[in-house]
C-alpha cells in the first residue's frame, strides 16, 4: 500500500468560495466618452495624455462610463485612472509612451526596505491609486515604445513602469497587450480583487512582467506572460509602510516564460505573508533561475500553497524552495516559514537555462530550509522531471554552503544529487513520481540532510552512473516502498 508523509498534510483549499470576490462586479456604464471627443489625435506625435485624462474624470464623473480609445497611435504620458471606468482599447489602437514628462517618482520614507521601483508608484505610464472598479477591455495594444526604463537611477520625467496601482479594488484587464513596459508591465501593491483574462506580455527584453505585491483576491488565466525578470511574481515589501498577508489567488490556464530570471516565483521581497494560492494548468516555457520557486527571505510565512498540472521546458532550477534571514523589513524580522505545499502532476523536460547568465545551466531541484526554520510539509505526486545529467560521480560530494542573505539558485553551487536535493526539512513526500535524466548522471537521484520524515511512494528513479540511487545524510524517519530504479531494480540506499 502506498503511504503519504505523516503529520497534518496540506489539502489543497478549495477556492470556491474565494475567488467568489475576485470577480468585479464592474460598471453600469451610462455613456460611452470617446477620447478623440477630448480632443486626443492619435496620430503618434500629439501628446494624447491630457485628453485621456479628461475623458477618465468626465466617465467617473457621471458615475461609471465607458472610455472609448478608436484605432490609431496615442503618444501620452501619465495617465491618471479614476474609478467606475472602463477602457476599452478598440483594434487597431495602441498607448504609447513618451520619453520625457512623465509624472516624478513620489517620496517615500519606506524607501530603504525595497528597491526604487518598488518604492515609488507615480512615475508610470498608467496609474491608478486607491482607485476601485476600473477594467481595460478590448483589443489595442499599450507599447513602452522603448521609453520605459528598467534601472534604479531614472531620470526625472521618465517612467519605469506601465500600469502602476497601489490600494485599490475590483480591477479587471482583458484582451489586451502590454509590450515593452520597462521594470513592472504591472504592478500592484495593497489591492484586492482583480481579475485577468486574455492578456499578453511582451517585454521580453525589459524586465518583470507581472508582480502581485501585498495583493488578495487576485484570479488571472488564459494569458501569455514573457518577460526577462520575474514573470509572475507574488512579493511584500514595505513600500506602503505596512505588511499586508497576501491571500486567496489563482493563476491557471497560462503560459509564463522568463528568459533570464525566476518564471513563477514567490519573493524575494517577504516582509507580509502568503496563503491559498492555486497554480494550475501551467506551460512554463522558460527560467533561467526557477520554474517554480518559493523563496522567504524577510520573515514572511507562506504556506497552503498548491501546483498543479504544470509543464516545465528550458527551467534551469525546476523547483527551488529556499528560507534565507536578510530580515529587510522594519524590525529585521527573523527567518519566515515555508510549509504545507503541494505539487501534483508537474512535469519538465530540457531542464536547462534559456541563456547564458551566472552559475551553471542547470541546478538540482532543491528544498533548502534553515536548522531554526526547516522547510515543513511539502508532498510531490505524480512529478516525472528528465534533468540533463551527464554529472560526475565527485559531484556526490558536494556539501552546498549554508546561505542566508541571497536567493537564486546559483547560491549553492554544485548540487550533490540530479534530482531533488533536501537539507534541514521535515515530512517531504514523493509519491507516484519519477526522476530521470538524459545522459548518465553518476549522482543520486534524492540527497536529503538534516531531514526528519522523508517518504517515498511508487516512484521512480533512472540508475544513477555512481554507486547510489538515494542517500540520506543525518536524516531520520525515512520510509521508501513499492519505489525501484526506472529499469525495476532495487534500489541502492545509502544512510550516512
Amino acid at each position: 500500500m502506498k503511504r503519504r508523509p505523516t503529520g497534518a498534510l496540506f489539502t489543497v483549499l478549495s477556492f470556491t468560495a474565494a475567488l467568489a470576490a475576485i470577480t468585479p462586479a464592474g460598471v453600469a456604464h451610462a455613456a460611452s466618452f470617446n477620447v478623440k471627443d477630448f480632443g486626443a489625435k492619435g496620430n503618434g506625435t500629439t501628446v494624447d495624455s491630457p485628453a485621456f485624462d479628461k475623458a477618465i474624470t468626465a466617465a467617473s464623473a457621471a458615475g461609471g462610463g465607458i472610455v472609448e480609445v478608436p484605432s490609431g497611435t496615442y503618444l501620452a504620458r501619465t495617465i491618471h485612472l479614476k474609478s467606475n471606468i472602463t477602457i476599452n482599447l478598440q483594434a487597431g489602437s495602441k498607448i504609447i509612451a513618451s520619453g520625457s514628462g512623465m509624472d516624478a517618482p513620489e517620496s517615500n520614507p519606506n524607501d530603504k526596505y525595497q528597491d526604487f521601483g518598488h518604492s515609488h508608484f507615480n512615475n508610470a505610464l498608467l496609474r491608478g491609486a486607491g482607485v476601485e472598479n476600473v477594467s481595460f477591455t478590448g483589443s489595442g495594444v499599450i507599447d513602452g515604445n522603448n521609453k520605459i526604463e528598467t534601472g534604479e537611477d531614472i531620470k526625472a520625467g521618465i517612467a519605469d513602469k506601465m500600469l502602476s496601482l497601489t490600494l485599490c479594488k475590483n480591477i479587471s484587464i482583458s484582451g489586451i497587450t502590454l509590450r515593452q513596459a520597462g521594470h513592472f508591465a504591472i504592478i500592484t501593491n495593497g489591492c484586492d480583487g482583480m481579475k485577468i483574462d486574455k492578456l499578453k506580455v511582451d517585454t521580453g527584453d525589459d524586465r518583470d512582467g507581472i508582480n502581485f505585491i501585498n495583493s488578495s483576491n487576485i484570479e488571472m488565466s488564459n494569458s501569455t506572460v514573457v518577460a526577462s525578470d520575474d514573470a509572475v511574481a507574488f512579493k511584500s515589501d514595505y513600500a506602503l509602510g505596512k505588511t499586508f498577508v497576501s491571500e486567496n489567488n489563482i493563476v491557471r490556464d497560462t503560459s509564463i516564460t522568463s528568459t533570464e530570471n525566476n518564471a513563477v516565483q514567490f519573493g524575494s521581497e517577504t516582509c507580509g505573508s502568503f496563503r491559498n494560492i492555486q497554480f494550475k494548468n501551467l506551460t512554463i516555457g522558460g527560467a533561467s533561475k526557477a520554474g517554480l520557486g518559493i523563496v522567504s527571505m524577510d520573515g514572511a510565512t507562506i504556506e497552503k500553497i498548491s501546483y498543479e498540472n504544470i509543464k516545465l521546458t528550458k527551467t534551469g532550477s525546476p523547483i527551488f524552495l529556499h528560507i534565507g534571514n536578510r530580515g529587510r523589513c522594519p524590525g529585521k524580522p527573523g527567518p519566515g516559514k515555508i510549509r504545507d505545499i503541494s505539487f501534483k502532476n508537474v512535469t519538465g523536460t530540457n531542464l536547462t537555462a534559456p541563456k547564458d547568465i551566472p552559475g551553471d545551466p542547470d541546478y538540482a531541484s532543491t528544498i533548502s530550509g534553515r536548522t531554526d526554520s526547516p522547510t515543513e510539509n511539502v508532498t510531490f505526486e505524480s512529478v516525472k522531471l528528465t534533468v540533463p545529467g551527464g554529472h560526475p560521480a565527485s559531484e556526490a560530494s558536494a556539501n552546498p554552503p549554508e546561505v542566508s542573505d541571497a536567493y537564486p539558485p546559483r547560491i549553492f553551487g554544485k548540487r550533490p544529487s540530479y534530482g531533488f536535493w533536501i537539507r534541514h526539512a521535515k515530512a517531504i513526500g514523493f509519491v507516484d513520481s519519477v526522476f530521470e535524466f538524459d545522459k548518465t548522471d553518476g549522482r543520486p537521484a534524492i540527497l536529503t540532510n538534516d531531514v526528519a520524515g522523508v517518504f517515498v511512494s511508487g516512484t521512480k528513479v533512472e540508475r544513477s552512473g555512481g554507486s547510489y540511487d538515494i542517500t540520506w545524510q543525518k536524516s531520520s524517519a525515512q520510509q521508501v516502498s513499492d519505489s525501484t530504479t526506472t529499469g525495476g531494480q532495487a534500489l541502492r540506499i545509502r544512510t550516512q
